[in-house]
Formats: structure tokens, sequence, C-alpha cells
């Protein structure tokens, strides 16, 4: 079924057409939630409320960019809102305090890397973590970081800088090629 149908079935409360669109899009959302929450169970509730947010604004989906897209884009304020819900429980991780596997090279050497890269950026401060995932992940202006956390632009973009610093740094230490 093509997006367009699968949206309009969608909208018309059809729950095979629901469970479709969270079948499709589940596995990658739940990445994107994962890149900004550490804790999987955390960010499968993440990923429910956002799809519980896509059911509800579906018929709001204009068909100007990719469902994909629009998806992610609710997935991510979704985290985002969480965080700050919950921001005095969180804590941050040191990176030289956290143990880190480092898979040998094998047949599903970029499949292997790409995960030990996701674990280095999830043990990144919350705040350099955050940034990252929005500036060189998902696309987000330092601008609209700045929206969106209610930091100043300057700080988006510091903290931008601190956490290629950091991922560097520990790709060195671990001795990761990019």
């Amino acid at each position: 079924m093509d997006d367009k149908t699968l949206v309009q079935k969608c909208i018309s409360g059809n729950a095979k057409a629901q469970r479709e669109l969270f079948n499709r899009f589940s596995p990658l959302m739940l990445g994107v939630a994962m890149r900004y929450i550490k804790d999987k169970e955390r960010a499968e509730d993440i990923l429910q409320d956002g799809f519980i947010k896509v059911y509800k604004n579906i018929h709001r989906f204009e068909h100007k960019g990719s469902l994909e897209g629009w998806i992610r884009r609710i997935v991510v304020n979704t985290a985002l809102d969480h965080i700050r819900k919950y921001k005095k429980e969180q804590t941050n991780i040191e990176l030289d305090d956290s143990p880190l596997e480092i898979v040998q090279k094998s047949d599903a050497e970029e499949r292997l890397q790409a995960e030990v890269l996701m674990k280095i950026v999830q043990l990144l401060p919350e705040g350099y973590r955050i940034v990252f995932n929005m500036f060189a992940i998902e696309g987000y202006s330092h601008k609209e970081i700045a929206k969106h956390l209610n930091i100043s632009e300057s700080t988006s973009k510091s903290q931008y800088s601190r956490a290629k610093s950091v991922l560097r740094k520990t790709l060195k230490k671990y001795k990761i090629e990019r």
C-alpha cells in the first residue's frame, strides 16, 4: 500500500492501516528515539507516545514531504518533550567510566561499527547528545535547535562542537576508523 492510501485509511480509522503504519515505521523510529534516550524501555515509551500523536494528527499530513520525515519529526519532538519533562531524573555518564565493547572486524563490519558509534553517541552528556542528534542526524539548523531547546544559537553551536570533539577523542581512543 502506498503512503497516500495508507494515510487516507488511517484517517478513516482503519485499524489494519494503523497497524501497517506502525509496523512499517516503528523500527526506524525506535532508532531515532534511542539516539535521544539511552534506556530502551523509555525509548519504546517515546515511540508509543509518538505514534499516538501521529494517529491523532495524521489528518494534518499534507503529502508535501515524505511520510517518514513527518513521523520522524513527531518522534524527535516527543523525545525532546520527554527529556524536558524528566530532566531532573537524567544523569550524565562520563565516557571514561563507561565500558565499551569494540566489535572485531567481520563480514558485517559496517553494521557493527554503526552500532558502536550509536553507543558512543548515547554516552555523550545529554546536552551534547541532543544537539548532535538534532544537527548532524536530523538536520535541524542551530536556530531551530535553539528554539526547541530554549537555548541560544551560540550554545547550540558550542554544544555541537564539543560533541564532535568528544566523539573524535573517543573514536581515536578505541581506534575506530571513521
